[in-house]
């Protein structure tokens, strides 16, 4: 190949990665917008603006880049969220019918049924912790002793904070990738100093997502004036109460720690979960730590009472 030509490839090759980052940057976007705006109607127009495409070739690119037509997406979330609810929460299938989008309980039962094969009643009372349900399927023996939670827990009123963040799409435990990212991109900027609160946002629950959709986002705190760039994205972690406890250990034993706050600590106290992303913030580095001496705070958003 002729000195020319292989410049040529090159040039080449770093526009097809420079427009790929682009494109991914430009679908973020859209979907931290459908997570914040979950429970709104959604427009293919305003997701379109969003992410700088034409109205006409959008959903082709959406349905490309993320393997779901907007609606299958959207429905697959919020379904997603409403067997979350039927778990943890104390809300009646109705309420969480409706807040998933759907007009009567019967609709809602037979999508539930269709994702999840088995109507939103039986799934409740087969998945709930109680301590009726020693011996099923999640083993959390700490669950069925009958005991009030000893759980600590902080109520905590926290600000609006803004987060640079690389999201990755399939199973937590494969979530480094993102966060060599989001590292690489903020060391060389001076972002990863001793005020930088690195944040894991979980957005779905791994005992309902299939493993390949499980939403994750790789988060550092970063100020006002900090843009994401080349597949870095930025987005805003709601102010609100939060429940506040801190885990200690390795991070396969999270779920049991979620488990207690959500099925036990919550019901006893009267507190429902916001329908929003729970958080993990970091706080020794899980590359030098010992996984039993791993530090977590786990912090979960409240509805008002």
């Amino acid at each position: 190949m002729s000195s020319f030509g292989a410049r040529g490839a090159l040039h080449w090759s770093r526009m097809t990665e420079d427009t790929l980052k682009d494109y991914r940057e430009r679908m973020t976007r859209v979907l931290v917008h459908i997570d914040k705006h979950l429970d709104e109607p959604v427009s293919l127009d305003e997701l379109a603006r969003i992410a700088c495409f034409s109205s006409f070739h959008f959903h082709r690119v959406f349905c490309g880049m993320v393997g779901e037509t907007v609606k299958a997406y959207i429905r697959r979330l919020r379904l997603e969220r409403a067997a979350s609810l039927l778990i943890y929460g104390a809300l009646p299938v109705t309420r969480i019918a409706f807040q998933a989008g759907y007009e009567t309980v019967e609709s809602f039962s037979r999508a539930f049924c269709a994702q999840f094969g088995e109507p939103p009643s039986r799934y409740r009372s087969r998945r709930r912790p109680s301590h009726e349900s020693a011996g099923n399927e999640h083993d959390y023996a700490f669950l069925y002793s009958g005991e009030k939670s000893k759980m600590e827990v902080t109520l905590k009123k926290m600000p609006r904070r803004k987060v640079a963040f690389v999201r990755n799409t399939g199973p937590y435990a494969q979530c480094g990738v993102a966060w060599d990212r989001l590292c690489a991109w903020a060391g060389p900027r001076g972002l990863l100093g001793p005020g930088a609160s690195f944040i894991g946002i979980c957005h779905d629950d791994p005992e309902v997502t299939a493993p390949e959709n499980i939403r994750y986002d790789a988060s550092i705190t970063v100020g006002e004036d900090i843009e994401g760039e080349g597949g870095i994205g930025t987005q805003y972690i709601p102010e609100g109460e939060y429940a506040v406890v801190l885990h200690r250990g390795p991070f396969e034993n999270l779920h049991q720690t979620y488990a207690e706050l959500m099925g036990r600590w919550m019901p006893e106290h009267g507190r429902e979960m916001k329908p929003q992303a729970s958080l993990e913030v970091y706080l020794n580095p899980p590359d030098s730590t010992p996984p039993e001496e791993l530090l977590t705070e786990v912090q979960v958003a409240l509805l008002p009472r």
